[in-house]
Formats: C-alpha cells, sequence, structure tokens
C-alpha cells in the first residue's frame, strides 16, 4: 500500500454543486481523467471541461427515473479493488475495470427535503442508494481512493494533491473516516423520520447523527473534550442562532442558553414580552410584562445575585430599552428571537457579551427526542411538551382560586417545568417570587424558595417578600403536608401541584386548614 495516490481518475456525482466547477478544474489540470453522472455531467460538459458519462463505462444508461446509474461492478470494481492483490488486479484486467483513485460525491438532500415538509413520496425519493454505497466502497478502500463527501473535503485533496503530486495515506484514512460518519449520520435521519412516520415510540434499533458545528474549548470542565453537533431538527434555538458578538460559546453557555431559551418560549409573546434568567440549567427569575424592560427588571428582582454571570432570554424583538438594562450587570448570554440596530449598538459596548438572535421561538408543544447517555448506551424520549390550561386543573379544596390566582397558577406551574427536580416555585402577578430548584427532599426546594424570596426582599428594601399573597407550584405532589406548610410560612395563598400522592388527603386537609385553594394538574413535570 503506498503513502501517495496520483490522481489519474476520478469520479464525481453531485446534488449540492457548490464549487463543482472550480474542483472539476483543478482535477483536470493534474491531469485526471474525469467520470460523472447525469446533472453533475452535464454542469461540467457545460464549463467546457472534458468529462466521461458514467453510462459509457457501465454499457447502461440512467434508468428508472435516476435510481440506477452507478450501481455496476465497472463503478464498483473501480472503487473496491485492491491493486496489489493478483486476483483483484487479474479481474480489473478481465473485465476492463479501471480504477478510481478520486470519488466525490454528496448525497441527494433528505434532511433538506424533511425539514421543507415535504410528502412522504417525495422524502422516499430523495433517499440516495448508488450515493452511500459508492462512498463506502470508496471509505473501505481507503489505501487507494480519497473519499470527499463536501466541497472542503475535495479542497483538502487538492492542496494534498499539489504538494505532494497525489493524496496521502493519512489523508484517506482521515477522509474515510469522516465519510463513514456521513453515511452513518444520512442513515440515522431516514430511519428516525421513518420511525416518526409510522409512529414507533421504541423503534428496535435507534440511530443518532449530527454535523460538527463547532469544537469547544472545552466540556462542563477544563479536563474534558466536547464538541457542538446539529442534529437537523428544525427548531430555533442556539443550533439556529447567529452569534452577533462576544466571545467564542463554551459547553456551559450552549447547555444553559438551551435551557433559558426553551423556558421563555412557554410564554405566547403575542400575549406579554417574557424573560427568563438562567444560571446552571436552574431559572434564578422569569417573568412576563406589557415591554421587555419591565419583564426584565421585574425577573431580576426575584434574585439579582444569582443572575450575576447568567444567561438571559428573551421572547421578542430587543430594544434599547431593555439591552440597557441588561448591561447594568455582567451577563454571559442573551439570547432573542430578533434584535433592533440600537439594542445591537448597547450590548457592542460590552465585547465579551455573546449575543445570539435565533430566528424565531421554539414550539413548546412540538414533539422531539431528547437523548441521555448512560453506561453502556442512552436514554431516548418525547421532550416533555405536556402544558396545561386552565380547563385542566381540578379543584381539591373548599376555596376556589380567583382568576388572578389562577393566571399565577398556571404561571409558576409552566415555570416549574425548566426547575431541576425537586422544583417548588412561588411566583406572584407573573412574576417568580422565589424558586427552589435541585433539592432531594420536595420540603426543602419549599424552604429555599422561601428563603430566597426573603433576601431579596431584605437586599431590595422591601417589608415583604414577594411570596406574600403568592401561588406555589410544586413539578410532582406534596407527599406529606410538610412541603405544603413551608408555603404557607412563605405567605402563598394558592397551590398548583400534579397530586397522585397516597397523602393527598393529608395535605388536602392541611390546605383548607390554612385557607388555601389548592388545584390538581394530573401532570407531573420531573427535571433532571
Amino acid at each position: 500500500m503506498a503513502d501517495i495516490i496520483p490522481i489519474k481518475r476520478a469520479l464525481i456525482s453531485v446534488s449540492d454543486k457548490t464549487g463543482l466547477i472550480d474542483h472539476a478544474k483543478a482535477l483536470a489540470g493534474l491531469g485526471a481523467a474525469l467520470v460523472s453522472t447525469g446533472g453533475t455531467h452535464k454542469a461540467i460538459a457545460a464549463a467546457g471541461i472534458e468529462v466521461e458519462d458514467v453510462s459509457s463505462v457501465t454499457g447502461f444508461p440512467e434508468m428508472m427515473d435516476g435510481r440506477l446509474k452507478t450501481l455496476h461492478p465497472k463503478v464498483h470494481g473501480g472503487l473496491l479493488a485492491l491493486r496489489d492483490q493478483p486476483e483483484h488486479a487479474r479481474a480489473m484486467a478481465e473485465h476492463a475495470i479501471a480504477p478510481f483513485d478520486v470519488l466525490y460525491v454528496n448525497l441527494y438532500p433528505f434532511e433538506a427535503t424533511v425539514a421543507a415538509g415535504a410528502h412522504f413520496d417525495a422524502c422516499i425519493e430523495n433517499i440516495d442508494i448508488g450515493g452511500p454505497a459508492m462512498i463506502r466502497g470508496a471509505a473501505k478502500n481507503y489505501g487507494y481512493v480519497a473519499v470527499a463527501t463536501d466541497p472542503d473535503d475535495m479542497a483538502e485533496i487538492l492542496a494534498d494533491a499539489k504538494t505532494r503530486g497525489g493524496t496521502s495515506l493519512a489523508l484517506r484514512k482521515k477522509l474515510a473516516a469522516k465519510a463513514f460518519a456521513r453515511t452513518a449520520a444520512y442513515d440515522a435521519a431516514i430511519s428516525s423520520w421513518y420511525a416518526e412516520q409510522l409512529e414507533e415510540e421504541a423503534p428496535a434499533w435507534r440511530a443518532l447523527g449530527g454535523k460538527l458545528k463547532q469544537r469547544l474549548r472545552y466540556g462542563e470542565n477544563p479536563h474534558q473534550k466536547a464538541a457542538f453537533y446539529l442534529t437537523g431538527e428544525k427548531r430555533f434555538g442556539v443550533a439556529t442562532a447567529q452569534q452577533v458578538q462576544g466571545k467564542e460559546l463554551s459547553y456551559n453557555n450552549l447547555n444553559d442558553t438551551d435551557a433559558a431559551y426553551e423556558l421563555v418560549a412557554e410564554f405566547d409573546p403575542k400575549e406579554s414580552a417574557a424573560v427568563a434568567i438562567i444560571k446552571h440549567a436552574n431559572p434564578c427569575g422569569v417573568a412576563v410584562g406589557a415591554s421587555l424592560i419591565e419583564a426584565y427588571t421585574r425577573a431580576l428582582a426575584c434574585d439579582a445575585v444569582s443572575a450575576y454571570g447568567g444567561i438571559i432570554a428573551v421572547s421578542t424583538k430587543l430594544d434599547r430599552a431593555a439591552a440597557e438594562a441588561m448591561t447594568e450587570i455582567f451577563t454571559e448570554v442573551v439570547i432573542a428571537p430578533d434584535a433592533d440596530e440600537d439594542a445591537i449598538a448597547v450590548f457592542s459596548k460590552r465585547r465579551n457579551l455573546r449575543l445570539l438572535l435565533a430566528g424565531g421561538l421554539p414550539d413548546p408543544v412540538a414533539p422531539s427526542l431528547t437523548v441521555r447517555s448512560v453506561a453502556g448506551g442512552f436514554l431516548a424520549q418525547n421532550r416533555d411538551n405536556g402544558r396545561i390550561s386552565e380547563a385542566d386543573l381540578k379543584v381539591v379544596t373548599k376555596r376556589k382560586p380567583t382568576p388572578a390566582q389562577l393566571s399565577d397558577l398556571i404561571f409558576a406551574f409552566r415555570v416549574a417545568k425548566h426547575v431541576k427536580s425537586n422544583a417548588v416555585v412561588y411566583a406572584k402577578d407573573g412574576a417568580t417570587a422565589g424558586i427552589g430548584a435541585g433539592q432531594m427532599s420536595r420540603i426543602d426546594s419549599a424552604r429555599m424558595a422561601r428563603l430566597k424570596a426573603e433576601d431579596a426582599a431584605h437586599a431590595a428594601g422591601w417589608s415583604d417578600p414577594m411570596t406574600v399573597g403568592s401561588a406555589c407550584a410544586s413539578d410532582a405532589y406534596f407527599p406529606f403536608a410538610d412541603g405544603l406548610m413551608q408555603a404557607v410560612q412563605a405567605g402563598s395563598t394558592s397551590v398548583i401541584q400534579p397530586g397522585g400522592s397516597i397523602r393527598d388527603g393529608e395535605v388536602i386537609k392541611a390546605a383548607d386548614d390554612a385557607e388555601l385553594a389548592m388545584v390538581f394538574t394530573g401532570m407531573r413535570h420531573f427535571r433532571h
């Protein structure tokens, strides 16, 4: 197996023709004979470059609406033959099979077709068969063939050929690894789509794939390696965001920003502006308001200490007033659907602050898949897109909640959905008053949220914490009345929880004794 393989013959068949003519000219300039298919052949020939149609190689015309073009021994033999093996060499000579030194194939745009919302038959027709077969064959035979699946690969091949007189073994190995990953991701997209079409919740095989978007400096901690991959899911957020300014995004930035943006999307921007401030994937303040500046001010008031160095997500277009308020404290990231020029100008004065414009809000009720690794495998589940409305609530106490309390109860429960369990959230007038996250016992989460609210009141010089007269939300049922009594001590007058404990009766009696209004949702929102 030689290190350097001169490029004498190349096969090109591309769906995305970006840079095609430049690459074809460069290959021809190196003295390579070009073979191509269908539209790729027409494009190269129209540019005045000598190119042979693959049908003249195979002796068969393109047929069946293009489904059959390259599935032939004279194509695959030229890609798979081990040239230093006598038996392979004899077969090539006997059957007039000429070797290929370069294969450049990018695949039918299946992922883009699905993302565009095409119907079933159109998606099926955009499943490439011959392309992946050629790519895998060339990649398997990396000892002799350099395989390219995108323009960047071709640029590397041409650069290698110009400096070395051919492709190096190291480059061919690297491109082979990438090629196998590309076909694996392509097949993963197809299998996932097919499972969705068949409404299979747990297919026998689950494949995952992604394209590298960014190599990260490190992971959660400096000793961990990390990278950010795109799956092709059509969902607004960190994957779609344009970074307008600021330092490179870190692993923790991306994780926290995703959490913040998913939370803020729970609130309809047509009804009000919403702001969520996140620290370590947990909210430290959430609020809605008539304007962004109002919502931000109220969200910050919940826990201004924890907000320092946090992530801010907003549901509407950023304006100057909100931007000026947000730059008064140190913030890592601000993400929004859009921003006006005045807001961008304000943020530009904080050069390290990362400003992301996502282009829209994620749909909080759209179905999608979430994945978490475990030793030896991974867990897959539907995204928690459950939502409750007033019609879903069951009043279980003697006192019924007022319209204002109902509004706060639903607001608090939507926030609690995005707080690490055990989660307890106090809210009043469309703003969080205290948030207790990630405690091993629910009573501790309720106590933490109350103490946070008391600290905020002391820092702001208020006579009473915001929890007085608040709604209290729990992501899961109160197993005992002691957690509920923390809400009473905080000053809450209404409670929302899933219900379902064997001690529901005891908890309801405690609520009645404290003259609370309490509703059950029947829906739990654990978050781990």
